[in-house]
Order: C-alpha cells, then sequence, then structure tokens
C-alpha cells in the first residue's frame, strides 16, 4: 500500500515533549502515519544500539524506514579519492540501515560541475557500480539504493539520469523529488499529463514493480532561474509544484509508492494533509 510519512522529526514532535528519534514510530502510527526516512543528511551519527531500538519500534508499529545517506556524497566527482569516499558513505549508510531494518537509502548523485552531463553520468553510473559490489560483498543485498532526482540544473539528477542510473541493476529504486523536478524544470510540473509521463517513461525503462514502487520527496519549493532555492511549508502555496495532480497521477496509474515530506519543520502534518489528499482522489477516481 501508499505509505506517506515525515523527513526527520518535525516542530510538532518536539512541542509534544519527545526528544529522540526512537519514539518517531509510536507517535506516527498514532497518527495514521506508515513511513518514516530517519536523517543521515550530515553523516551517519546513529549508534548501532539505538539503530536496533528504532527498528524494533518501527517493526511494531507497522512504519516503515528508509535512510537519507550523506548529503555530501557524490558519485560524479572528477576526484577518484571522492568517488571512493563516497562508496564508503554509501556502506556506512547500508550498515546502520540494516541494524534499523531499514528497506531503502536515499543517494545524491552529485553534480556537473566543469564536466559534460554526459561525462557526469558515465562516473556517477561507474561509483554506483561498485558501490552495488560492495554492497554485495558486505551483505547488503537486500537493501534498496535510490538515486534522487535533484533540484539545481547544473546538478545531475533530472529524471532521465536517475533513470539510466536506476536500469544498472533491479535493486536500484528511483527516488522522485517532485519539488526538485519542479525547481530544475523551473515550474514545469503544471498538469496531471506532466507527472503522467514521468510515470510512463520510468514504467517504459524500468518495469512495472519500480514504477508501482518508487521513493518519493515532497515539498514546496522556491527556485531561480538556477533551480532550487528553498524549501518552504505546505501552506506556502505561492510555490509549486501542486500535490493534487500528482495524487490524481498516482491514481490513475495505480501506483503505491512511499511518499516522505520534506516541509520545512511541518512535514507531519503537512504529511497527513498529503495522504488526505491522496485518499479523497482515489475514492473519486473510485467513484467513477
Amino acid at each position: 500500500m501508499i505509505k506517506f510519512g515525515p523527513a526527520g522529526n518535525s516542530e510538532d514532535f518536539y512541542d509534544e515533549g519527545y526528544r529522540s528519534s526512537i519514539d518517531m514510530p509510536k507517535w506516527l502510527s498514532e497518527k495514521g502515519i506508515y513511513a518514516y526516512e530517519y536523517q543521515c543528511g550530515k553523516g551517519v551519527r546513529i549508534s548501532y544500539d539505538s539503530a536496533k531500538i528504532l527498528g524494533n519500534k518501527a517493526k511494531e508499529n507497522g512504519v516503515s524506514l528508509s535512510i537519507h545517506a550523506p548529503y555530501y556524497i557524490s558519485l560524479s566527482s572528477v576526484e577518484e579519492e571522492k568517488r571512493e569516499k563516497s562508496i564508503d558513505y554509501i556502506l556506512e549508510t547500508l550498515n546502520i540501515a540494516k541494524k534499523m531494518g531499514a528497506e531503502r537509502i536515499v543517494v545524491h548523485s552529485g553534480s556537473c560541475g566543469s564536466i559534460t552531463r554526459a561525462e557526469a553520468l558515465s562516473l556517477a553510473s561507474d561509483t554506483l557500480k561498485k558501490a552495488l559490489r560492495a554492497a554485495d560483498e558486505n551483505g547488503f543485498s537486500d537493501i534498496h539504493i535510490c538515486p534522487e532526482t535533484m533540484g539545481k540544473i547544473n546538478q545531475l539528477g533530472s529524471v532521465e539520469e536517475v533513470i539510466k542510473l536506476c536500469m544498472i541493476d533491479e535493486r536500484l529504486i528511483p527516488t522522485f523529488d517532485f519539488g526538485h523536478i519542479n525547481a530544475r524544470t523551473l515550474g514545469g510540473l503544471k498538469s496531471v499529463d506532466d507527472v503522467l509521463e514521468i510515470f510512463k517513461r520510468t514504467e517504459a525503462k524500468l518495469g512495472r514493480w519500480r514504477t508501482e514502487n518508487f521513493h518519493s520527496h515532497y515539498s514546496r519549493i522556491e527556485f531561480t532561474n538556477q533551480g532550487e532555492k528553498k524549501h518552504h511549508t505546505f501552506s506556502d502555496t505561492e510555490y509549486g509544484p501542486e500535490f493534487d495532480i500528482i495524487a490524481e497521477a498516482i491514481v490513475k496509474m495505480k501506483l503505491t509508492p512511499t511518499i516522505i515530506c520534506e516541509s520545512r519543520g511541518t512535514q507531519t502534518r503537512d504529511a497527513l494533509l498529503l495522504k488526505k489528499i491522496y485518499e479523497e482522489k482515489r475514492k473519486n477516481y473510485e467513484c467513477v
């Protein structure tokens, strides 16, 4: 089934007196939310013991876990040392995911810098292949690595580039960040057809299962002519994209993704709003 959840811990979690991420699964399940993305963007800092406890709490409460790998991973760096370190960071994230029972890790692919997009994609593909081999050697084959679409135009991570990366291995699942996609296309997600085109392209290249079960981030994102500038909350309606068109496309294609809300501070409350919009779209579609 489709799952909604927050990226990290929202302000209302702390406002209600909670302090530890270990309490998140029960807190989320009581609100009717069954996904949680643990944030390791600044590094893998959770202890093994805490990861195991969090994993057990998630299992008890029916909450699916994913982890966002460190932001500084760069699969496409022109420096071999940075690419090798990126593999190490992926392995660190996979290791803690294994301890936690997380099914997916989200990974940034890097930037293009002074090289062409084709050269950057070639470097990223090679690094990802090495990371997969290292994952197999270390017993992490059962955890999905999920390359993410990126928000800035000079970053590697358009929809097409993420799909190409995922074609390397069937275990790779795309992370479609709809705010990023909208930002890097300068407001290109305007209609249901715009979203359907992404899903149909994915199905043609990656097959039905990965299209049905894609990973996703959503937030309203402000952008400039260079792409992403700043994340906002769901109530900041001057920024897109509208979730209605995404929800309708998901319903029409009968998809069951995991949708992680990345609103600034209100991610849990906003995840509930996304869930409500999706359920209304599904109900209306079933009544037609």
